[in-house]
């Protein structure tokens, strides 16, 4: 039970990461102030630190992880596109990017309550997510 809990958790970190790997790239094009696109360089960096850390864990198990859902990264590039070209600007990116983080947050808070058997290199890595994430939200949060 402990293998396999870890190894969901771990599938999800790498899941929720890679999504938001992905966001950034997707809004960083639409971005006008430097300083925004600063940050959100800043916290795609961190992100790809942790999906390291998160591969390398996977990989002691001989697992290669899990791609966020199609259906779910679909859902958000369209939003994010639809969005941007009605409304252009950073207020926007701002506005999408806390929304995503507020989900992913979420998402993680409830993947740590389902698989409490996860070893707590896991859990500390799902952790370590939210924390990047509540960052985020908060370094961007004076461009809404």
């Amino acid at each position: 039970m402990v293998k396999q809990d870890t190894l969901n958790l771990l599938r999800e970190c790498d899941a929720g990461v890679r999504m938001g790997v992905a966001s950034i790239d997707d809004v960083l094009p639409y971005t006008a102030s430097e300083d925004l696109k600063a940050r959100l360089n800043r916290s795609k960096e961190r992100h790809e630190r942790l999906q390291n850390e998160i591969e390398d864990a996977l990989s002691r198990f001989g697992d290669e992880g899990k791609a966020p859902n199609a259906f779910a990264r679909g859902m958000s590039m369209v939003k994010t596109k639809a969005e941007l070209t009605v409304m252009p600007g950073d207020s926007t990116i701002a506005s999408l990017m806390t929304d995503g983080c507020g989900m992913g947050v979420k998402s993680l808070n409830k993947y740590l309550n389902e698989y409490t058997a996860a070893d707590e290199a896991a859990k500390d890595i799902t952790k370590k997510l939210i924390q990047l994430e509540k960052q985020l939200i908060d370094e961007i949060r004076d461009f809404l």
